[in-house]
């Protein structure tokens, strides 16, 4: 158990510490290069954190109860983690490198995907759009349901894998935007309502502005609440949908209805996203990466944990004799990730 608790532990030390790197770029962006820091923004959220981290340390250190020290340690390591991850991707957009979009149009040709194809038939089944745009904007809501089913269901490990994997996501996300920046379909195809006329996509022209005055230098602001999403290749809807997707699988009440609801979110984000069909494939690629990368580095023997138990080619934990084995068995010298690798499993 010691050797858990250290894993954990690490883990915990090793999240933090990643925030606290995006937090000195940002920092240092504005200090350096004339961004505008708002920061009302930033001491609400920096509120919130601070409070639920001390419930976190309560829950922890006065008055033990694993799972509850677990669930507000890690809302509290989300909302500071998400409040400098967008104010970095503004940062990464003021690169101002070429835009993308051209190759990105020429990648989906290639691929055979027709995206106004797309378009003209949900359009066609306007009932069916407010399911997917629903689905699309509920990515806040699965962030913290992801969190909290982990950490109150008692699956401590799995919780640290999703955190490190949705903080990787994120970040490999940014920078590759940063090198391969996009403003996207509906700029890049100078789309009007009257292409549309029965649906009302989420995102559409809202990020244009801001995009385009990170690039030129007529937008300095960063916010740490409120922030407009500019992110185009690779999809970070996609990544977390799968993430979402991987991390809740375990849990029995809750794995179908979120399958559904992420796949509704990987079908909705070309349009209500305003991505192209190869940003959904290069996020789904980054998310199964960061999956296995962050399993890996936390799971026993360096095995991966599963997004499902079925899929797993060698079981996580040391085969019992057979005959009448008690159900439970104690971490050994010899086998001392035994507990460890049976809750990566479940």
């Amino acid at each position: 158990m010691d050797d858990r608790k250290n894993l954990l532990r690490s883990a915990d030390r090793g999240t933090w510490a990643v925030i606290v790197l995006v937090g000195t770029i940002v920092a240092v962006a504005a200090a350096t290069r004339s961004f505008h820091l708002v920061w009302d923004s930033f001491f609400k959220i920096g509120g919130a954190c601070l409070a639920v981290a001390a419930g976190g340390l309560f829950y922890r250190n006065i008055r033990p109860d694993q799972k509850l020290a677990d669930a507000l340690s890690a809302t509290a390591q989300i909302l500071a983690f998400v409040a400098l991850a967008a104010p970095l991707s503004y940062i990464a957009a003021s690169a101002s490198l070429p835009l993308w979009d051209q190759i990105l149009i020429h990648w989906d040709e290639r691929l055979g995907l027709n995206w106004q194809g797309l378009l003209t038939a949900m359009n066609a089944h306007p009932e069916l759009h407010p399911l997917f745009a629903l689905a699309y904007m509920s990515i806040k809501i699965q962030t913290v349901a992801v969190v909290l089913a982990l950490a109150l269901t008692g699956r401590a490990i799995r919780l640290r894998v999703f955190m490190l994997a949705f903080m990787a996501a994120t970040l490999i996300t940014i920078v590759i935007s940063m090198l391969m920046p996009a403003q996207g379909v509906w700029g890049e195809l100078h789309l009007a309502a009257t292409d549309y006329p029965a649906i009302a996509p989420v995102t559409q022209h809202s990020h244009l502005s801001i995009f385009h005055g990170l690039r030129d230098g007529s937008h300095r602001e960063l916010l740490a609440e409120g922030a407009d999403g500019i992110v185009t290749f690779p999809s970070l809807h996609a990544a977390l949908a799968l993430l979402f997707a991987f991390a809740l699988w375990p849990v029995r009440y809750l794995r179908w209805a979120v399958l559904v609801l992420d796949m509704l979110m990987l079908s909705a984000t070309p349009i209500d996203g305003g991505h192209y069909f190869s940003d959904v494939i290069a996020g789904s690629a980054i998310a199964m990466l960061c999956w296995i990368a962050c399993s890996r580095l936390l799971s026993p023997a360096g095995r991966s944990v599963p997004w499902t138990v079925e899929a797993l080619a060698i079981p996580l934990a040391p085969e019992l004799p057979r005959g009448n084995a008690p159900a439970e068995v104690a971490p050994t010298a010899a086998h001392p990730e035994t507990a460890a690798a049976r809750e990566l499993a479940n």
